[in-house]
């Protein structure tokens, strides 16, 4: 239990970072950074497992690098759907889902690690 809500708050504070770091993403408190990386999470392991099989054909035909641009859609997407957090456009969207994935990514690794 411990384990799951350290890797929420390192979503969050992901989410924190993508918006200090890069234009075009605001988020309002911490409170709404937690709301992000909780759907965040709900969303990569319930809708895009979807998307990526209805996409499969186009995945395969870019080696991988389309589920990229799946990734953008669904943090723009969740720009929409949370109040307090506003993604501005598909760039800013690419680069945060991609910051928030890696810093996400580079946590969970240190703290399996350390487990």
């Amino acid at each position: 239990m411990m384990n799951l809500i350290v890797k929420w708050l390192i979503g969050a504070l992901a989410v924190l970072g993508a918006a200090y770091l890069i234009p075009g993403i605001v988020v309002a408190s911490f409170y709404t950074a937690l709301i992000v990386a909780a759907l965040w999470g709900v969303v990569n392991v319930i809708v895009k497992p979807i998307l990526v099989i209805l996409t499969l054909p186009i995945t395969i035909l870019t080696l991988g690098l389309f589920t990229l641009v799946i990734n953008a859609l669904l943090f723009w997407f969740l720009g929409t759907i949370v109040k307090g957090f506003a993604v501005e456009g598909f760039v800013a969207a690419f680069l945060g889902a991609l910051f928030v994935s890696v810093v996400s990514f580079v946590g969970n690794k240190i703290l399996a690690r350390n487990d």
